[in-house]
């Protein structure tokens, strides 16, 4: 996979959330989102990438995860994060959310409030509206 399907995948999770939330079925309307998130990270790590450069074996090894802590250090967006956080409170506390999420999300059963109170794509204070901006 390259920069340009991982970018197109996270926004087809995105569709397929929307999909799901307006049909009521919260548990994949968790869990989609996830994966947006993680697809529009890997990404960002694809953006640094040049073709012909041996990859940094740190980078390979965190990028390979869904650890969204360790796909932030592969994409270098530490300080990024650490500064928008500052600066919006809402933003912080949907990353928070956002750093909920794991992969095994998709065995749970989902409260409605806990799927639409996530506010990942919201582009003022959203993870994924601040992730376009390093797509």
């Amino acid at each position: 996979m390259n920069r340009r399907d991982f970018q197109e995948l996270a926004q087809v999770r995105l569709n397929e959330d929307k999909v799901l939330l307006d049909a009521g079925h919260f548990d994949g309307a968790c869990y989609l989102p996830g994966y947006a998130v993680e697809c529009a990270l890997k990404a960002c790590i694809a953006r640094l990438t040049f073709e012909g450069d041996f990859p940094d074996r740190r980078r390979v090894d965190d990028s390979y995860t869904h650890d969204f802590g360790r796909l932030v250090r592969a994409a270098e967006l530490e300080g990024e994060l650490r500064t928008a956080m500052l600066a919006d409170q809402l933003f912080a506390l949907n990353w928070s959310r956002v750093m909920d999420w794991h992969e095994s999300k998709r065995y749970e059963r989902i409260a409605e409030e806990e799927a639409t109170g996530q506010a990942k794509s919201d582009q003022s204070s959203g993870v994924m509206g601040w992730l376009q901006l390093y797509l």
